[in-house]
Parts: C-alpha cells; structure tokens; sequence
C-alpha cells in the first residue's frame, strides 16, 4: 500500500521545522542515557522522533570505555600486522635484488 500525503486542513498553517544545536542534542543523549528510560519515552517527553533520538545517539554518545579498550587492542593487532608485513616484502625485495643480479664471473650464464 503506497502512503498518501494528506494536506493541511485549510487555513491551517504547517509546522515549523525545528531545528535543534549540537549542545541540545548531547544533552539530550546524556540525559537519556542516564535516565534509564526507553528511547520512546524521551521521545514522547521530548516531542521528538524516536528515529531521530536514535540518529542522536549514534552520533552524540561518548565512545565507552569497553569500546575504547576494544579499539586499542584492534588497533595493536594492526600495527603488529603491518610490521609482519613491512618483514616479508623486506625479505622479498632482497630476494628478488639477489635473483636478478648478473654471475660474479663475468659469464653470461651459458655453459657453452
């Protein structure tokens, strides 16, 4: 079923769109998460969209530190990843300098 735009009733004016500052909105998700409540009730509290309260918090919440120790460790996993490989390339680009080297006696490599 395709939803139907209704229109204001005439004479009625349309809401404003508000506008809410980045201040607002983390103090909301502080609040919010300090409450304990559900996001539709601060929502309904609020008069804002649940979906929107939630696009807040994806955006406004501070990092916990579970998450921050959980970055550190993948971040450590990385760098240790990056040093095995800097190694092998290290050792193959040795190797390939020593294949392509001409013979030290001055032969072409033939044996004729």
């Amino acid at each position: 079923m395709k939803k139907v735009k209704q229109k204001p009733a005439e004479g009625a004016q349309p809401k404003p769109r508000r506008k809410f500052d980045p201040v607002f909105k983390e103090e909301t998700v502080a609040m919010w998460q300090k409450s304990g409540k559900t996001g539709s009730q601060i929502s309904a509290e609020l008069g804002i969209s649940e979906g929107r309260l939630y696009e807040w918090k994806r955006k406004y919440a501070p990092v916990s530190p579970a998450s921050k120790a959980q970055q550190e460790n993948e971040l450590a996993a990385l760098r240790r990843e990056n040093a095995i490989l800097r190694e092998q390339r290290d050792i193959l680009k040795k190797t390939l300098g020593i294949i392509s080297e001409p013979p030290k006696d001055g032969s072409n490599g033939s044996t004729t």
